[in-house]
């Protein structure tokens, strides 16, 4: 159930950066030359960053409060809403500038909305797993993005190859939109047949049966209180997630497209192939990640991202497609390992109480540095140099901001669960929780 809200919710998310790269700077701001267009249509998809974090104090809020299921139902439903009403909207020409203005609230809706589901899917998977089995299961969540990613592609390569440019541009890039109906229909059924977690159910009996003083404080208040440098640390090791995924599958679209001039077909069926492979990716590095640990695997894909970016240039600019493909797919792949165990990992570093916030805080926060900024800096960087090696440079620091994050947590998969009771008692500020993993 978390594997398919989280794939319909994620492509609801990703059709938005490929429709920013391929079709929005002409529709929501033709006044602009090309290169300020896609500035200002990666700038709304950008928004769509900034507002997760404030999803994940939301959503966290009440998923630790009320419980998993309901945040994420609610979640669910939003991003269903708002993407639906995007395949809808007016565009410039109809409307003039309430156009783009509408474009961002909406954007700002999904935003928000996968700020909370992101927490909801991610725990009812690592908080129902087996013993010793988080990663895994963990990464049944994750399976999502490419997933999401594999659909997104899909159907504008479909549209794209069936349709001419006219076509397109005048109606075709809503149908991506409006299939996000989809995932109202998923969130109905999870309404009524998804069960709450037992961390859940424990949490909040002993929120209401204990009487302490800080049963009545914000979970978000809580875990900054108690986990802020878990929740840093987390969002420091999410930045290379961010930012070399969208580097790889939104920013290679556009270079592809206006600096190399190739078809979108043969992009988008580079994108395709990358997904595809990570679906079992994903889960072989969350199974291994219970085997040998969480921050060995993490790191590896980490350091790995940022040594490829400039192989992966230098096959981009070949442009033949076996070699885009090649760039494109190991890019993929090596965000794969990070997200991977990543589920595990975060939901290990807080206590169940606060879990919902602590680790949608820390991952929102994170991927809002590294994948608000990476499609707009890396289209200023080449616009600025000329070249794609600052492009490169760029994806490298901020690998290297990650692996140091990554190396100061603690790992966590081999710790112990605590009975939630003592949550409360058993630790101290920003110590390490015990979990099973």
């Amino acid at each position: 159930m978390s594997s398919a809200g989280s794939a319909i919710e994620w492509f609801d998310f990703f059709i938005y950066g490929t429709a920013a790269a391929l079709v929005f700077n002409k529709l929501f701001f033709p006044a602009s030359d090309p290169l300020v267009g896609t500035l200002l249509a990666f700038m709304t998809f950008a928004i769509g960053f900034v507002a997760r974090p404030l999803g994940g104090i939301i959503f966290g809020h009440f998923g630790d409060r009320v419980g998993r299921k309901p945040a994420l139902v609610a979640a669910l439903f939003l991003m269903g809403g708002s993407t639906a009403l995007i395949g809808l909207l007016p565009t410039y020409d109809a409307i003039g500038v309430a156009a783009p203005l509408l474009l961002v609230v909406l954007r700002l809706l999904q935003g928000i909305a996968v700020g909370g589901q992101w927490g909801g899917a991610v725990l009812i998977a690592t908080e129902n797993a087996p013993r010793g089995r988080r990663g895994l299961y963990g990464s049944f969540a994750q399976l999502g993005v490419p997933a999401g990613l594999m659909l997104s592609s899909l159907v504008f390569l479909v549209t794209t190859s069936t349709l001419d440019e006219k076509q397109f541009e005048a109606w075709g890039w809503r149908v991506p939109f409006l299939c996000s109906i989809a995932l109202i229909v998923v969130a109905i059924f999870a309404q009524f047949n998804l069960e709450e977690t037992e961390d859940s159910r424990q949490a909040k009996q002993e929120r209401e049966t204990s009487g302490a003083s800080g049963a009545s404080r914000s979970p978000v208040v809580e875990v900054l209180r108690k986990h802020a440098r878990n929740v840093l640390l987390a969002a420091g090791a999410v930045v290379i997630v961010g930012a070399g995924f969208y580097l790889f599958v939104t920013y290679m679209l556009a270079y592809g497209t206006t600096v190399l001039d190739m078809p979108k077909s043969t992009l988008l069926n580079a994108v395709l192939v990358g997904a595809a492979l990570q679906i079992p990716a994903l889960m072989a590095f969350g199974a291994l990640s219970d085997r040998i640990g969480r921050r060995k695997v993490y790191l590896a894909g980490a350091l790995g991202m940022g040594l490829w970016a400039y192989p992966a240039f230098v096959l981009m600019n070949t442009e033949r497609w076996p070699l885009v493909t090649l760039a494109l797919v190991v890019g993929q792949l090596l965000f794969a390992a990070m997200y991977g165990p990543q589920a595990a990992f975060f939901s290990e570093l807080f206590t169940a109480e606060v879990r919902y916030s602590g680790a949608s805080l820390g991952y929102q926060l994170g991927v809002m540095l590294g994948g608000a900024l990476t499609p707009i800096g890396a289209t200023w960087l080449y616009a600025k140099y000329g070249s794609f090696v600052p492009v490169a440079g760029f994806l490298a620091v901020a690998a290297a901001v990650s692996c140091a994050c990554v190396l100061v947590l603690s790992e966590t998969y081999q710790q112990e669960e605590e009975p939630v009771a003592l949550a409360d008692e058993s630790y101290a500020d920003d110590e390490q929780p015990l979990t099973a993993g």
